[in-house]
Parts: structure tokens; sequence; C-alpha cells
């Protein structure tokens, strides 16, 4: 589970590092929207999911509980 949690936040980490890097560009490298920019509610799901991974990983990085 542990590894899953994080693979999901590293892969939100390089979702928006795309979402900037298309903010330059003037173009969408949003993956989610573009992936799933036609069903909304699934869209939302998938950013809610990532940022709790990211919260849990914070917290295991902040309480030492993560390896690494």
């Amino acid at each position: 589970m542990q590894m899953l949690i994080i693979i999901l936040a590293s892969i939100g980490a390089i979702n928006w590092g795309l979402v900037g890097l298309g903010s330059f560009l003037d173009i969408n490298l949003n993956l989610v929207n573009l992936l799933l920019g036609s069903v909304p509610a699934l869209e939302n799901i998938v950013y809610l999911v990532v940022g709790i991974c990211g919260i849990v990983v914070l917290y295991a990085h902040l309480t030492k509980k993560c390896k690494m």
C-alpha cells in the first residue's frame, strides 16, 4: 500500500510539473485532464486521491515513518 501511495503522489507531482511547463508553452499538458477530461467527476476523483496520497507521504516523512 505504501508503494502505491508513493507512486500516485509521484505521478501527481509529475503532472503538476507538466501543467507548469504547459503554461509556459501555452499548451495543455495536464495528463489527467487530457485522459479523463470528458468525465469531470472521474477527473476530480483522481485529483482527490492523488492529493490524499501526497498528504500521506508528507505525514510519513514528517513523522519519520517513511524509510525513503
